[in-house]
């Protein structure tokens, strides 16, 4: 193992960790101070910021954590918050805390006990990683002496990441045959809604092991084995996270690209990573819309062969609503249909044991040279990460019902739809259709229909007339939400009782590193709190120097964790330049991060996403969250325009609450917004009405597609397909000069 050094990074100094195990009662007495604001609603909590105890060890960030207590109450700070259950959380609460019943059945039930873990897994990150893989996961053989070894530093050699090398497991074993020997073979595996309310399936873990045994027996017989690539293009069918299990099972690594990227997109994949199959459907409809996903796919296969690589087997699964095989385009002896092959196999299939280290898939993500980066996740690290974050951060139960709404085609579908919650026991609600089909209410039709109790979503969607009683925690996927939008979804959405986990994470880091433990912190909204076991972050400067304290810069993490991506597929030098070398000796997120006096963490966006305004660099998030402050504002983005004598100017789209309509009045009273919160250099010099916001399934909003449109570069867009619903560009530009 490498030698590891630990730098100070201060976090919380002030507030109180018992806060959230404390009765009103206790608080009155503990913190001098109490006061009353519509019964128990809010409480004005007292925290001291001058008794702070002194340590020169690695860890004064943490023992920074836990003040003592200070009879002084002229050196009390105050913090405004809202409990738990109690009340909405208005503009003056400045945190939410966990009521305490919510935290006495919580699996990390107090701040203290967040404390001791956190420390544990930075001081000995061996020691902590190695309990928990030990004793929640099977391993035909464990690990060597050496639980991981690493080298962020470029200057030190090639850049290496590996943990748990040499132990051999199998991760659809421990999502599939673990549970059902631990009795949970007859527990729903998945519940499964169409695209068309009233068509619905589910599957047991028993079912759901039959059917992916099947499925990779078959992709043994047409000679897949260990390491070969299998490209999928499905749509959010049962069948996605089947042949995902599948490839898993017998060793294969599966590359699932988004059911809506191009041809030319899907070509690039599978020109890079050669698979020997290609698994999608004949069509699939989102909303009213159907698209021929075959017919895409066609195209692709003719693109990659004019590029040398050939693809001999095309399996097609008949999504009959979607369309029927007659008028499906059909090439005998490359294609095949899914359900003539498949159901004929055994419904019992060997296990392919394979090293930690050794790739279970690609995942492609967008790259600034226009070439997608494959990112590599390996087995063993992967599936310890996902399951662990996913069972903290959304302190999950075995009685939950577990929805996360992203698309297997994205990262959040690999780790929150299939194998995190799966690695847990979890009962997961897939969907495969628009969440505003056929009205904007249907995701809430799924969260009362199934009982949802845990929804990850992102929090821009219409919630009135329906029950959502079941709902018990929250999480927030896309993009990072400003403390206005937080405090809706806290109101509304989760009727001010659900804790909201806002979390922090990449494709490339595999699962989350800053979040909310629901039971654990008291939640500023708006910040993704605090880091995640394991994970080190640190804010740097532009020459790399660590900041201490309350500080604003870029947002690095210093060694490794066991969810780490290890490289990208085929380009490792791509990986060391683009991540590592930036900042020697650290992994470079790419992201903008503010710490506040506290020690809470504030993501500010890519750190590319900066306007340069007459000098002033303005973070396009800081100008969203004003906008967003507004009353009659629901959501908005912000892009840079040239401008020929500022540089640059800010350009924003802006979606008015329901019912509000567009008016110079509100452009006027929203540029006004932006000036009083930020200053009169970050007012937007544009405000384009946007009826929606381009956006992928998993949440993010594609802002090259706004700046072309605020360029009116609309020769430019280049592919829209990925979007959640594509018409929205079209009404942007419709409204380009409103």
């Amino acid at each position: 193992m490498l030698n590891m050094s630990i730098s100070p990074c201060p976090i919380i100094p002030r507030l109180v960790p018992q806060l959230d195990r404390c009765e009103i009662s206790s608080l009155k007495h503990r913190l001098r101070h109490y006061h009353l604001r519509g019964g128990t609603r809010r409480l004005l909590l007292m925290v001291s910021p001058n008794n702070l105890p002194t340590t020169a060890s690695h860890f004064r960030h943490v023992d920074a954590m836990v003040p003592q207590p200070s009879a002084a109450a002229a050196k009390l700070s105050q913090l405004k918050a809202v409990v738990l259950g109690e009340a909405p959380a208005s503009e003056d609460d400045e945190v939410v805390v966990p009521s305490h019943e919510f935290s006495r059945q919580a699996l990390v039930p107090s701040t203290q006990k967040y404390l001791e873990m956190y420390k544990s897994s930075i001081e000995d990150p061996a020691k902590f990683w190695s309990s928990i893989a030990s004793s929640e996961f099977y391993w035909k053989q464990r690990w060597g002496d050496q639980v991981y070894s690493e080298n962020l530093d470029a200057r030190k050699g090639n850049i290496k990441i590996e943990w748990f090398k040499s132990g051999i497991t199998n991760v659809c074993y421990n999502c599939l045959d673990r549970n059902i020997d631990a009795g949970l073979g007859d527990k729903i595996a998945i519940y499964w809604e169409s695209n068309e309310p009233g068509f619905d399936a589910t599957l047991t873990y028993s079912e759901l092991l039959h059917r992916v045994c099947q499925l990779a027996n078959y992709l043994k017989s047409i000679g897949v084995g260990k390491g070969d690539a299998v490209v999928v293009y499905l749509p959010m069918l049962m069948e996605l996270p089947i042949t995902m299990l599948a490839c898993a099972r017998i060793g294969a690594v599966h590359s699932v690209v988004f059911a809506g990227f191009s041809a030319e997109s899907l070509a690039q994949r599978i020109v890079d990573c050669k698979p020997k199959v290609v698994i999608t459907c004949n069509a699939v409809k989102r909303g009213p819309k159907t698209i021929h996903l075959k017919d895409i796919v066609d195209a692709a296969l003719i693109e990659s062969a004019n590029n040398r690589i050939s693809v001999d087997v095309c399996l097609t699964y008949e999504n009959q609503s979607a369309q029927n095989r007659e008028s499906t385009k059909w090439e005998k002896g490359r294609d095949v249909w899914w359900e003539d092959v498949v159901p004929k196999f055994p419904t019992s299939c060997d296990v392919e044991w394979v090293d930690a280290e050794d790739p279970l898939f690609l995942l492609y993500t967008s790259g600034s040279t226009g070439k997608p980066k494959g990112v590599l996740h390996t087995t063993g690290g992967y599936m310890v990460y996902a399951a662990t974050t996913f069972k903290y951060a959304f302190d999950y139960k075995d009685s939950d019902v577990y929805w996360c709404t992203a698309d297997c085609g994205w990262i959040t579908g690999h780790s929150y739809v299939t194998y995190g919650p799966m690695l847990n026991g979890a009962t997961v609600v897939v969907f495969e259709g628009a969440p505003n089909y056929p009205d904007p209410g249907r995701c809430w039709d799924i969260v009362d229909k199934y009982k949802v109790t845990i929804f990850y979503t992102a929090p821009t969607l219409y919630v009135t007339r329906y029950s959502r009683r079941s709902l018990r925690v929250l999480g927030s996927v896309g993009e990072p939400i400003n403390p206005t939008s937080c405090r809706w979804f806290f109101n509304v959405v989760g009727g001010s009782s659900c804790p909201i986990s806002d979390t922090w994470w990449q494709t490339e880091t595999g699962g989350f590193m800053i979040t909310p433990l629901p039971g654990a912190w008291p939640q500023k909204p708006g910040s993704a709190t605090f880091p995640f076991f394991g994970v080190q972050p640190v804010i740097v400067d532009e020459k790399g120097v660590e900041l201490d304290g309350e500080c604003n810069g870029y947002l690095c993490v210093k060694s490794s964790w066991p969810g780490a991506f290890r490289t990208l597929y085929g380009d490792h030098e791509r990986y060391e330049t683009t991540y590592f070398k930036p900042f020697p000796g650290y992994y470079f997120t790419g992201d903008g991060c503010r710490r506040d006096k506290d020690g809470y963490h504030w993501l500010t966006g890519r750190v590319d996403d900066v306007i340069n305004v007459s000098g002033h660099r303005i973070g396009t998030a800081e100008v969203e969250s004003a906008l967003v402050f507004h009353p009659h504002c629901a959501e908005a983005a912000v892009v840079g325009v040239e401008h020929e004598v500022k540089g640059q100017s800010i350009y924003a789209f802006v979606t008015p609450v329901e019912g509000i309509s567009y008016s110079d009045e509100l452009r006027k009273s929203l540029i006004l917004t932006v000036r009083k919160q930020i200053g009169a250099f970050a007012a937007p010099d544009k405000i384009h009405w946007a009826p929606g916001l381009p956006k992928t399934r998993s949440g993010k909003i594609m802002r090259r597609i706004l700046r072309k449109i605020a360029s009116r570069q609309l020769d430019e867009l280049g592919d829209t397909s990925t979007l959640a619903d594509p018409g929205v560009v079209d009404q942007l530009i419709e409204l380009a000069d409103d």
